[in-house]
């Protein structure tokens, strides 16, 4: 049996304590805080959700008998990133979450995640199902290379959320397998 670590990023209010709450085998540990006025300096509250994850959230899930994830969801909003290079540390890949009605969110994890030569994947995370763009559109919004992934996804969805981390899962594999002799 092989463990590994997974890191779930992107965006506030994006779905990403929902993703490891929704595929977790054990009950997620998460560290939501109800957000306040006190904080609108610092976060802009306009589009952010009632609630935040102030460090990570941990979850865990086996793909068959011969892979367990552990899954650590990154906290979004800017002034908690301090951690990130403590929660990447390790990571054999990312799931990076973004919604396309607030695209422009998810710069700054891609940015990271991509500094910090992590495979990664692209989940887009329909809300309600809904799925308004096109790949090719989403791709070209991102400025992503065809080598990366990207994959449809409801977040709130249990099977959803397992088949975006077999796509990394296989996704990591082959990139292993390219540079493999």
């Amino acid at each position: 049996m092989v463990s590994v670590k997974i890191v779930i990023g992107g965006g506030l209010g994006v779905g990403k304590t929902t993703f490891v709450g929704s595929v977790s085998e054990i009950i997620p540990l998460t560290t939501e805080a109800v957000m306040t006025t006190a904080s609108a300096d610092m976060d802009g509250l306009p589009a952010a959700p009632d609630k935040t994850t102030v460090t990570v959230d941990f979850g865990r899930v086996a793909l068959g008998r011969e892979l367990i994830l552990y899954l650590f969801g990154t906290p979004g909003r800017h002034r908690f990133w301090f951690m990130w290079d403590d929660l990447v540390s390790g990571a054999i890949g990312a799931v990076v979450l973004v919604d396309t009605r607030r695209l422009a969110d998810s710069f700054a994890t891609l940015d990271y995640i991509e500094r910090a030569g992590l495979p990664f994947i692209v989940a887009v995370n329909g809300f309600h199902g809904q799925f308004q763009h096109p790949e090719d559109d989403i791709r070209d919004a991102l400025a992503l290379g065809q080598h990366v992934p990207i994959v449809e996804c409801d977040a709130r969805n249990r099977e959803s959320a397992k088949q975006v981390l077999i796509a990394l899962a296989q996704h990591v594999m082959s990139l292993h397998a390219s540079v493999s002799p």
